[in-house]
Formats: structure tokens, C-alpha cells, sequence
């Protein structure tokens, strides 16, 4: 036994000793578990196929914003496995990447092996009996993806989960790509918000007719999705309160699980506490910068919550925050790589580059409202802010299909003066104008656009109607109702 492993053995066997007890602090709250989020279910299939014997599936990688709740997923599979499926406890090993980078100077590989070799005294080839590793915070190892690859490779007897930030997926080698399952962790929707919250279910396939309504637009697509909405608000009669009000506060400070149980302030601190970890250490696991720059990020999402609807030109931020267009390209691009924030490109037509600046957006409206709400700048009562919110929301709604789905196949905005919020281009650059709205109706702009972009319809997403409407070639859908997408 060399000296690291000698380091390792107490490390491993202290934490399979020990990971039990997590199990109350993450998976229940006061003695209620936890209600699991649609993630735990897909990967629960994967972990019932290999325990059946179909190893294709094994190596999973589960990104996904800090907070969203992947380190929760994990321990409910890991309360799965050991008290539903009566898996042995010492054939379950979860470890958090950061704590063997940080505190023991090594990384997954040397944990598998020792693992393999030293617990369950075998090798990796001549495994036997399956083993399950589930791997917190992966990305702090810089091999993690070669790791994975390996271990896949040299036995059939491992399944692998590994968590990370969003920018996981993109730093794996083409190998473990080919090998690997990728299921992303985004913050809450409405949907898993109101399950989560009260146990609400919406009506079945209501996400998928929402989907079919805005891709296709026609008469059948819109009777199945009013039918949904009117199921849904039946569903909702059991709530204490209004159903605006819940969603109100879902829009404001919704979008983590760990919300859920928490007060408006305590939500608050604890997403800017999220932000300030995300730009001191995942930030700095992508790209390293010195202690300027790492200042300067901060200032970048200041800037960026507290910005009205609108692009974002490189070389004004850089003459505002007083550093180059290029420190402000790069940082944007990393952040984007962490998928706290997204970008949406103006539009100019196949081919083409309009140079018009970048409109970016956080992951989670409830990003927006904390760092308003730590500079005193909460209005919950304003307009102005709840149409940036909800433009925020939609946005995110989109991405997360794009990157999901891979529908739509781009997401622009319209760059003209006056131009809509959203352009949804497919493959074929046929055309979907959208327009998010608070207040009055109005139908001017997103004619316009229909007529501009000769498109077959648009869709105006608004907290002008109480239910799904189409007029002329104009789709209305009430921004809760849209929400549950």
C-alpha cells in the first residue's frame, strides 16, 4: 500500500461509514423527506436498468447551477439504493470532488482505485458485483472526464454519476462524451415548484401540449392546451391563497428547492451567497484570474440584474467598470459557462452578423431579485420590475428547452427599434416572433413582427389574459400558464 493510498483508506471508509447520516440534513426537514424532483425519477430508470443488468447507461453526468439541488439528488438516490433496493452500504460510495482536492491533495481516480482495490479487495476488471460511485463537485478534478472514461471502460460492474457546474458537459474529452448520459439540473419551474411545494401535480403531457401550441400554432394544439389550463386551475382551487400571489412568489424567489422552506430575506442571502461562491470558485475552476478581476465579475452581474431590458454592448461595460472589452468578453463568456446567465443574439437573417449588442439573462429570475434585493433595490410592487422578471423568465424557459430539446433551434431578438423580445428560429429559419408583456394589450408590435419575418402567427405571453386566447394570427398565453412549459 503506497502513501496516498494509506492517506485514502481512513477517507473512504469514514465516508461510506458516514454518508447515511446526510441522508436527514439533505433528503427531509424535520423529519419529512424531501418530494424528488423529475431528474431523481430519470435517473432511478438508469440505476433499475443496470441493477437489471443493462449496463449501457452507467456513466452518468449531472450538471447544473450551484444550488439547484444536485448534491440533494444525489443522497436520494444514494436513500434509494440503500433502503429500497437493500443495496449494502459499503458498495455505495459517495465522495464530493472538492474535499479530495482540497484536503487530500488527489483526485476521483485514486479514490476509485482504492476503493476498488482496498475495500472490496479486486480490481477493476475483475469487479464482480456492482458498485455505485456518485462524485459531488467533479469538476474540481481536471481529470475527471479521463477518470470516468476509464473506469467505463475497464469494467461493467460500476454505475457513475458525476455532478458539476454546467459547464461539465463542455469540458469533456470526445471519449468520455461518447460514453457518457448527460442529464442538467436547471432551477425550478412553476411546475416542479408547486409539486415540490404542496404536492400539486399538473394534468398529464400539460408541458408537452404547451410545447406542441407554441412549435405549431394550429387549432387542435390550441383546444388541447386551453383543456390543460382548465384542468390545471381546477387543480389549484386547494390552495391557501390566490394562485397569482403563489406565482408571484415563485417569479421573485422561486427558483431554488432549498426556497421552499425558507423566508423571503432568508432566500435572499442565501442565493447571493451562491453568487459570491460561483464567482470565487466556480468561476475561477473554468478560468483563472487574479484578485482584480475577480472584483470586476462581481460588478458584471451587479451591472447585469440591475439593467433594464435591452442589450449589453462590451465596450460600455468595459468604459464603465473602467477595464478592456476583452477582460468583459472573456468574463461574460465564463460566466455564461456556468450557466448563471445566458445570452440571446440579435437576429440578422441566415449568414448573417448584425453588430448590435448581446441581451443576457440570469438562469433563474430569482438571481435578478437577490442581488436587487442586497443593494435595496426590491420593489415587488413595481411594474417596471415585474416585466423584467418575467421577460427574464420566459427567456429561461426557452434556453432551457434549446438546451434540453434542442427546440428551438436558435433564440434571437428582433435588434430593430421597437422589435420584439424573442425571435424562435427553426432549422428551416421559419420564424416565431414573441413578445412578453405586462399591462394592456397590444397588438401592434407582434404584427408587425408577423409581417416583418412573414411568419404564420406570434405569441404575445402576458398577465393581460386569464386564459389561453388566439386572435387573427396572435397566440395569448397568461405568463402562469406559459410557466408550467
Amino acid at each position: 500500500m503506497n502513501q496516498k493510498t494509506e492517506i485514502l483508506l481512513p477517507y473512504i471508509r469514514a465516508r461510506l461509514r458516514v454518508t447515511p447520516d446526510l441522508l436527514r440534513e439533505y433528503t427531509q426537514k424535520d423529519g419529512e423527506p424531501y418530494r424528488y424532483r423529475e431528474v431523481f425519477f430519470r435517473i432511478k430508470e438508469y440505476i433499475d436498468h443496470f441493477i437489471a443488468g443493462d449496463d449501457e447507461n452507467r456513466f452518468l453526468i449531472v450538471p447544473g447551477l450551484r444550488g439547484v439541488g444536485k448534491t440533494t439528488i444525489l443522497l436520494q438516490l444514494y436513500d434509494y439504493l440503500l433502503n429500497q433496493k437493500k443495496i449494502d452500504q459499503n458498495r455505495i460510495l459517495y465522495l464530493s470532488s472538492d474535499e479530495l482536492n482540497l484536503f487530500l491533495d488527489t483526485g476521483i481516480y485514486e479514490a476509485v482505485h482504492t476503493f476498488v482495490e482496498e475495500v472490496h479487495r479486486t480490481s477493476l476488471v475483475n469487479l464482480e458485483e456492482q458498485l455505485f460511485i456518485f462524485i459531488d463537485e467533479a469538476h474540481y478534478d481536471p481529470k475527471w472526464s479521463e477518470t470516468g472514461k476509464i473506469v467505463y471502460d475497464q469494467t461493467r460492474k460500476i454505475f457513475m454519476i458525476f455532478t458539476g457546474s454546467s459547464a461539465l458537459s463542455m469540458e469533456m474529452t470526445v471519449d468520455a462524451a461518447r460514453r457518457a448520459t448527460r442529464r442538467k439540473v436547471f432551477p425550478l419551474g412553476f411546475s416542479e415548484y408547486i409539486l415540490l411545494k404542496y404536492d400539486i401535480k399538473p394534468p398529464e403531457k400539460m408541458a408537452k401540449t404547451l410545447r406542441e401550441l407554441i412549435w405549431t400554432g394550429d387549432d387542435k394544439s390550441l383546444e388541447n392546451a386551453r383543456q390543460k389550463e382548465n384542468e390545471m386551475q381546477k387543480n389549484l382551487v386547494v390552495l391557501d391563497r390566490s394562485p397569482r400571489h403563489e406565482w408571484e412568489d415563485f417569479l421573485y424567489c422561486g427558483g431554488f428547492p432549498f426556497g421552499l422552506k425558507l423566508d423571503q430575506t432568508e432566500i435572499y442571502e442565501k442565493i447571493f451567497d451562491i453568487l459570491d461562491r460561483i464567482v470565487q470558485k466556480d468561476v475561477y475552476s473554468l478560468k483563472s484570474f487574479n484578485t482584480d478581476t475577480l472584483s470586476t465579475i462581481s460588478q458584471v452581474i451587479t451591472f447585469l440584474a440591475l439593467q433594464k431590458p435591452g442589450g449589453t454592448s462590451d465596450a460600455k461595460l468595459a468604459h464603465k467598470l473602467d477595464v478592456s472589452p476583452t477582460i468583459i468578453r472573456t468574463i461574460l463568456t465564463v460566466l455564461e459557462k456556468t450557466h448563471l446567465i445566458f445570452s440571446v443574439k440579435p437576429y440578422g437573417g441566415a449568414g448573417k452578423t448584425v453588430r448590435k449588442p448581446w441581451k443576457y439573462y440570469f438562469l433563474s429570475p430569482s438571481l435578478n431579485t437577490a442581488v436587487n434585493f442586497k443593494l435595496g433595490r426590491y420593489r415587488p410592487d413595481s411594474r417596471e420590475i415585474l416585466g423584467v422578471l418575467s421577460e427574464n423568465l420566459v427567456g429561461a424557459y426557452f434556453f432551457r428547452l434549446k438546451e434540453t430539446m434542442n427546440l428551438p433551434y436558435g433564440i434571437f431578438y428582433d435588434p430593430a427599434k421597437g422589435g420584439v423580445d424573442f425571435l424562435l428560429v427553426d432549422p428551416l429559419e421559419n420564424i416565431i416572433p414573441v413578445e412578453v408583456g405586462i399591462g394592456r394589450k397590444d397588438k401592434g408590435q407582434i404584427l408587425r413582427a408577423i409581417r416583418k419575418y412573414r411568419s404564420e402567427y406570434g405569441m404575445v405571453i402576458s398577465n393581460t389574459t386569464a386564459k389561453i386566447e388566439k386572435e387573427g394570427d396572435i397566440i395569448f398565453i397568461p405568463l402562469m400558464t406559459f410557466s408550467y412549459l
